[in-house]
């Protein structure tokens, strides 16, 4: 087909300015933010409702055109890009951004896939309610593509992953059928339970055009604190300690390495160390309660002492006020940034371990990195309450700008060697994209890789969804 030809017949549905096809426009759908990925497409579609998503997936089906679903191209792995070879379009859900139904009472809101993250947190704390899924790209991040990546965030620890926040949603199938599956129900026992297929499939079984969201009462009460910690065993048992004195207020808890921190004071303007001296390791928690927020200081202070006293945290400070937390929050959540600025190629695994096995991990995933690239740099953070590490590496004479650099396989193959042996996964919250096809090969069984292709041949058996990502 005619590149103008099918321009024009996208045009017609979807708009005559919806359809972006000059190399200029087209380089924020086909560039991945990080500038690890760069593919080509013909177009980039816009539709506006689930209707035009429908007309023009059936479209691209009759034609055999491959499509790729993008929501605020903030991922990790490459899913929202397409192949180099330019034959595939990609369909932007950004202009689906409507609210389309909140319930205070039965704790829910029903929103399109483009909806921003942030947004979503805001209209819920409107009606004095919490979607409490948190993370560093949420002003741009869209929920269609957290769903589809089955994002966890900061707070999964109390709340859950992504999959664990939906009640319902609505998807278009390759072949152009809608499937309305906005149901608002926490009981619905009638099959299977098919929204659950399309949660973490990243574009490659339907285009998540919308969805139902749980929503929790906001706390009034937040406590945060920073503290420094002689060792992750150390962290790890005080999260035990604090869970002691304050129960199931803890919504995060983080655990940081200090290379992870300087490369933030390096490259994130208006960051320094928030203590005096100089710390190995670092914990980030907060602490969030429907109560007064005297009570809630209180119950985190009585457990820092007791931590102190036990030699679990060297230092700490509890932030003031929400300004402050905040600041301490940026550090955090800045991390990605501060490595994507550094000139040295970071290697990044985004790992999940058993919790009580992390310190164990740490150090002997350490040691073989250290025994193979000696000099390595580790670049450690994560949700040490749900056992997820951002466990990453840099080789200093491996520099970002030489493209023998960007072969990781023998610093992941180190890492996810080891993650086997500790029965986790090589891929926690940022999905396989096409940065991990070949370990999802390596490391699934061959009974589970027959389970998901026939799964997607059922599907897409045109293989026109995403191509190239995950299988």
């Amino acid at each position: 087909m005619l590149i103008s030809n099918l321009i024009q017949d996208l045009q017609k549905i979807v708009g005559e300015n919806n359809v972006l096809s000059a190399y200029e426009d087209l380089i924020p759908f086909i560039k991945d933010w990080r500038g690890i990925y760069l593919g080509a497409t013909a177009a980039v579609v816009r539709p506006a409702n689930t209707q035009e998503v429908a007309a023009v997936i059936h479209y691209c089906s009759q034609r055999g055109i491959a499509i790729v679903p993008q929501g605020g191209n903030t991922g990790m792995c490459g899913a929202a890009i397409p192949n180099p070879n330019g034959e595939e379009i990609v369909l932007s859900l950004a202009r689906m951004n409507k609210i389309r139904s909140i319930d205070a009472l039965n704790n829910t809101l029903t929103v399109d896939a483009g909806c921003v993250l942030a947004a979503i947190q805001g209209t819920a704390a409107e009606v004095d309610r919490l979607f409490p899924l948190s993370l560093g790209a949420e002003g741009s991040c869209q929920i269609g593509g957290n769903l589809s990546t089955n994002a966890g965030g900061v707070n999964v620890l109390r709340y859950g992953n992504t999959r664990d926040l939906v009640l319902g949603l609505e998807v278009v199938l390759p072949d152009g059928r809608i499937w309305d599956g906005l149901r608002s129900l926490r009981k619905d026992n009638t099959g299977y339970d098919l929204k659950q297929l399309f949660i973490g499939a990243e574009g490659t079984l339907g285009i998540i055009t919308g969805a139902t969201l749980k929503l929790f009462p906001r706390p009034i009460a937040n406590a945060t604190a920073w503290m420094a910690v002689p060792s992750p065993e150390s962290a790890l048992r005080l999260l035990a300690l604090i869970r002691q004195h304050c129960g199931e207020r803890i919504s995060a808890f983080e655990i940081i390495s200090r290379h992870s921190l300087e490369l933030v004071w390096r490259h994130i303007p208006n960051t320094r160390d928030p203590l005096d001296t100089p710390h190995e390791w670092q914990v980030l928690t907060e602490l969030a309660d429907s109560g007064d927020l005297a009570s809630l200081r209180a119950n985190l202070e009585r457990a820092l002492e007791s931590a102190i006293n036990e030699g679990l945290v060297v230092d700490a400070i509890v932030a003031e006020n929400r300004s402050q937390a905040q600041s301490l929050w940026h550090m955090r959540e800045s991390i990605p940034e501060g490595a994507r600025q550094e000139p040295v190629m970071v290697y990044r695994h985004d790992i999940a371990v058993a919790v009580s096995r992390i310190p164990e991990f740490i150090a002997e995933a350490g040691a073989a990195l250290e025994a193979r690239f000696p000099g390595v740099r580790l670049i450690c953070f994560g949700h040490l309450g749900d056992g997820n590490l951002h466990y990453n590496a840099y080789i200093p004479e491996r520099l970002r700008n030489d493209p023998k650099s960007r072969n990781a396989d023998d610093v992941t193959q180190t890492v996810y060697d080891i993650v086997r042996q500790y029965g986790g996964s090589f891929s926690a919250e940022h999905g396989i994209g096409q940065s991990k096809v070949n370990e999802l090969v390596r490391y699934k069984s061959s009974v589970e890789m027959d389970l998901m292709r026939t799964i997607k041949s059922a599907l897409d058996p045109k293989g026109l969804f995403n191509p190239g990502k995950i299988l």
